[in-house]
């Protein structure tokens, strides 16, 4: 079904809901792989993606918005962490300098 953005009724799965899933899966897979190799135990790990649509002159382009959680690791080990996977992680590095991609530690 096409998003609203294109004028679709929004219902059902679309392209962006689905990219974003592969996006939070493959960087929540990063996280591991880097943690691993630093030999940290990270906790829980929970990784939302948001991927919107977007005109880009005459035509479109998407930007994601990923959201990490790692609630049982200091702040800064996390955001290390995050950073880390996201110049490791085969989404972010497809991505890079193609859509603006934004990387966040919750809260």
């Amino acid at each position: 079904m096409p998003p609203k953005a294109l004028g679709g009724s929004g219902a059902g799965t679309n392209p962006e809901q689905l990219f974003a899933s592969g996006y939070a899966g493959c960087f929540g897979g990063a996280i591991g792989a880097v943690a691993r190799a630093q030999k940290i135990t990270t906790g829980p790990v929970s990784v939302t993606a948001k991927v919107t649509l977007g005109s880009v002159g005459a035509g479109y382009g998407i930007a994601a918005d990923l959201e990490v959680s790692m609630p049982d690791l200091p702040r800064e080990q996390a955001q290390a962490l995050v950073q880390a996977a996201h110049q490791v992680c085969p989404y972010s590095n497809a991505t890079r300098g193609n859509i603006e991609v934004n990387v966040k530690l919750a809260d």
